[in-house]
């Protein structure tokens, strides 16, 4: 397998542009080459002045040139065509991952040279043991979430390597491409015939302690990760997220809720190859947050590790999945758990009778609903059905129902729509004309008195 640092012997323009500490390099035809350079998280973009003359000729043979190697290296393990597709190739060569596209794919003949930015060991991030600890028990699923560039590939391979020497755990990969460095009995396996799925049956009759999914992105990865972490295989997810929050929200939809905590029990959130966050998953029955105890539920909570910190709580409100902050409120004073329910009774109703409402709420357990005068009864239902419903589905919460003109000043009523009753609008109209008028002669009373 490919080793950090080791790679055939390049063409002389590629060699002279992987300086030190280059990460990327990007040519296309007709534009000046440019480098990413720094150490990670500090990558720079940085445009070099060259002699060569990378017009598309130059380009369309500097990439024969490249696929030339696979071929002259075809006793190495590491040099091998990943892709070969209508307007793209890419090619790993040792630790290089060379990504080549033409049109019609690309406006213009592209080369792109990524090479890992370092080489590290679990050591070598200075862990808390208890997270060390954690990592040692193999059975268990993980994600490494963050953002591109920020280390997650590199702590996956520390992570690896430290499973299968240290721990003594059989270890694979799951990869498209193919670019982890890691320890040659650590096999690695691309998509078999073009599907992950099929990999993961094989992952299966070769019996691993621990596998490796690089990449988890699209809706299928997320399914194959599930699948195979549920059939008791110890499973490491890399996946882009701006938070280990996020991460779990992705996995959110693809998974039962039931499912999620068994599925994925650790998030590592890394940026500028830094750990900068811990979460944990538990599963327990309880009433959510702000609930009353009659309520309960199955709930996950996500768990700052190692403190033990509950920060949010998921759980199935209504029709939907809920990801609730444990404390804190919005900038409107509205707890999360108010905020929610209230988007969740508005979405009800407008789903129920096709009117748009308001929400105020009155205390913890209690709250008005105003909405159209000719739509109440409906909304209250035939002894007060529709009422009961949804205070049951929002957590026992008392609801009233008023009308719009009975709202409170600070709360505005919805655009009207195509709900409202015109005999409403009518008397409403009346009304104030009535008091108009009602105004009118009591000025004219007094001027006459005068």
């Amino acid at each position: 397998m490919a080793k950090f640092g080791d790679h055939p012997t390049l063409p002389q323009p590629i060699e002279d542009l992987l300086m030190e500490q280059v990460h990327t390099v990007f040519l296309k035809a007709d534009c000046p080459p440019r480098i990413k350079q720094g150490s990670i998280g500090e990558l720079k973009l940085i445009e070099v002045e060259s002699d060569q003359n990378w017009d598309t000729l130059r380009m369309e043979a500097l990439q024969e040139e490249l696929v030339e190697l696979v071929e002259d290296n075809r006793h190495r393990s590491d040099c091998f065509l990943e892709i070969d597709r209508k307007g793209c190739q890419v090619v790993q060569l040792g630790d290089l991952r060379v990504s080549c596209a033409w049109p019609p794919f690309a406006d213009a003949r592209e080369i792109t040279i990524v090479r890992p930015v370092a080489k590290l060991s679990l050591g070598d991030y200075e862990l808390d043991e208890r997270l060390i600890a954690r990592l040692a028990d193999h059975h268990r699923g993980v994600f490494i979430c963050g953002r591109p560039g920020s280390g997650k590939t590199t702590l996956a391979q520390a992570i690896a390597e430290y499973l299968d020497t240290d721990i003594g755990a059989m270890v694979k990969t799951m990869e498209a491409p193919r670019d982890l460095q890691l320890a040659d009995r650590i096999t690695q396996y691309a998509p078999l015939e073009g599907d992950l799925e099929k990999t993961a049956e094989i992952i299966f009759l070769v019996r691993p302690d621990f596998v490796i999914f690089d990449e988890v992105r699209r809706t299928r990865d997320f399914e194959i990760f599930a699948d195979v972490r549920l059939a008791g295989v110890g499973l490491l997810g890399v996946t882009h997220a701006n938070s280990a929050l996020e991460a779990i929200q992705r996995l959110i939809g693809k998974v039962e809720l039931g499912l999620v905590s068994q599925v994925l029990d650790t998030i590592i959130h890394v940026e500028a190859g830094q750990i900068q966050q811990v979460l944990e998953l538990r599963m327990t029955v309880k009433p959510p947050t702000g609930m009353q105890e009659e309520l309960a539920r199955p709930v996950i909570e996500v768990v700052e590790f190692p403190s033990g910190k509950i920060t949010h709580e998921m759980f199935a409100f209504g029709s939907e999945i809920a990801v609730v902050p444990v404390d804190g409120r919005a900038s409107t004073g509205v707890s999360p758990l108010k905020a929610l329910a209230r988007d969740q009774l508005v979405h009800m109703i407008q789903q129920w009778v096709g009117v748009q409402c308001q929400v105020q709420f009155k205390g913890e357990t209690s709250a008005t609903i105003y909405a159209p005068q000719n739509m109440i009864p409906t909304l209250i239902g035939k002894g007060g059905e529709n009422v009961r419903q949804l205070q049951d589905e929002l957590g026992g919460m008392h609801l009233s129902i008023e009308s719009f003109e009975d709202m409170p000043e600070g709360l505005a009523a919805p655009k009207r729509g195509h709900w409202e009753d015109v005999s409403d609008r009518r008397s409403r109209e009346s009304r104030a004309w009535e008091r108009q008028n009602r105004g009118n002669k009591s000025r004219k009373g007094k001027k006459n008195r005068r």
